[in-house]
């Protein structure tokens, strides 16, 4: 057997499913391979996926796209690649509660957001408001990374960035309702999030695992959409007891199950989605056009 660590971006949530189911149904044995899930709580966030990837304490991690960049172009660059697309379409947006009376981005001006503290997360945000007419005025605040959406629950923030098929189903869930935008509808072009990434030196020294563990992780994902109740129960064995208690799993998969992709687009990432986002942050100045040129993903593996 040959061991693979892979981060998670958050606790255990809906967009894990295909690798833990995989591995609970033991799809990832039968390959050889003895995946190891480090969970965010053990060390209470102190580490970034990006960070334990960075520093060899984890093989693959579950990260926005960002990341990517981030890591191949700091100053001691980890040569880092994308290699499977969780959703194939942006499922995030930038919320806050209708009780606010926050209809639109650009009435954010002068309210608190809290934020992830991720590469361009501030940035975008203000750049919606600029895009529906605002200013981009907004107050900035960092709570805590996995208490930051109760921030909003509590009122402690006007707004924060989630993830529509969690957080967003727990919120419809609990009868409270929110105002969502969407990145997309306010001009701004999203890559892929959340990606698995993984170091290219890692690649190249065993295509072949890589490969493996990117072909098992997409029947994962498939095997979901074909036994939801079952899917249900073993996505339940691995999450907090808070999103136990506050989330409907199975209204969740649903929701999610459409966004996974098919036999033939399941974690595959298109260039051109890729490329306006690069293009994107050249133009904004968040990023120098050498990442234009960069191997910063790949879809080799499932070949």
């Amino acid at each position: 057997m040959t061991e693979l660590r892979l981060a998670l971006d958050w606790t255990p949530n809906v967009n894990h499913i295909g690798f833990i189911v995989a591995k609970e149904l033991g799809l990832y044995h039968q390959q050889g391979i003895d995946l190891q899930i480090l969970n965010p709580l053990d060390d209470q966030y102190s580490m970034t996926p990006g960070k334990k990837l960075e520093l060899d304490f984890a093989d693959l991690a579950i990260a926005p796209f960002e990341t990517v960049i981030s890591l191949n172009n700091k100053v001691n660059q980890v040569q880092a690649i994308a290699i499977y697309a969780i959703l194939q379409k942006d499922l995030s947006c930038i919320t806050s509660l209708k009780s606010a009376n926050i209809s639109s981005p650009k009435l954010l001006d002068g309210k608190s957001y809290a934020s992830y503290k991720a590469r361009y997360e501030d940035y975008i945000v203000k750049e919606m408001i600029k895009n529906d007419g605002g200013e981009g005025d907004i107050k900035i605040v960092y709570p805590e990374k996995l208490g930051i959406w109760n921030t909003l629950l509590t009122g402690k923030a006007d707004s924060t960035w989630i993830f529509d098929n969690w957080e967003g189903i727990e919120a419809s869930s609990k009868g409270i309702e929110l105002n969502k935008f969407t990145l997309a509808d306010f001009n701004i072009p999203y890559g892929y999030s959340p990606i698995v990434l993984t170091k290219r030196e890692s690649i190249a020294e065993n295509k072949e695992l890589y490969s493996t563990f990117i072909k098992t992780t997409q029947k994962g994902f498939l095997y979901v959409k074909k036994n939801v109740a079952e899917s249900v129960k073993i996505l339940k064995s691995y999450m907090t007891e808070y999103d136990l208690n506050n989330i409907d799993v199975e209204k969740s998969i649903m929701f999610s199950i459409p966004y996974f992709g098919d036999e033939s687009s399941c974690g595959v990432m298109e260039q051109e989605r890729v490329t306006s986002f690069l293009n994107w942050l050249v133009d904004k100045g968040l990023e120098d056009i050498v990442i234009l040129n960069q191997p910063l993903f790949t879809n080799d593996l499932f070949e």
